[in-house]
């Protein structure tokens, strides 16, 4: 299991946090928002899914990985 931060913008309200979060549980990782650091700690397994993916699957939600 690999453990990373990742800088988000553009979250504001629960509403983010359901999405990013449900749509990181759909591609097998485990996202935590924190809406004060704009920040997401996820946790996955880096055989079965790419950091890449990750943020592709966080920017499908409408928000900027930086």
């Amino acid at each position: 299991m690999r453990n990373t931060t990742l800088q988000v913008q553009g979250m504001s309200c629960q509403h983010c946090v359901i999405s990013i979060e449900g749509a990181l549980k759909e591609i097998g990782a485990v996202g935590k928002v924190n809406l004060r650091n704009e920040s997401v700690e996820v946790a996955f397994d880096d055989n079965q899914i790419s950091l890449e993916r990750i943020k592709e699957t966080i920017e499908e939600q409408g928000y900027d990985v930086v």
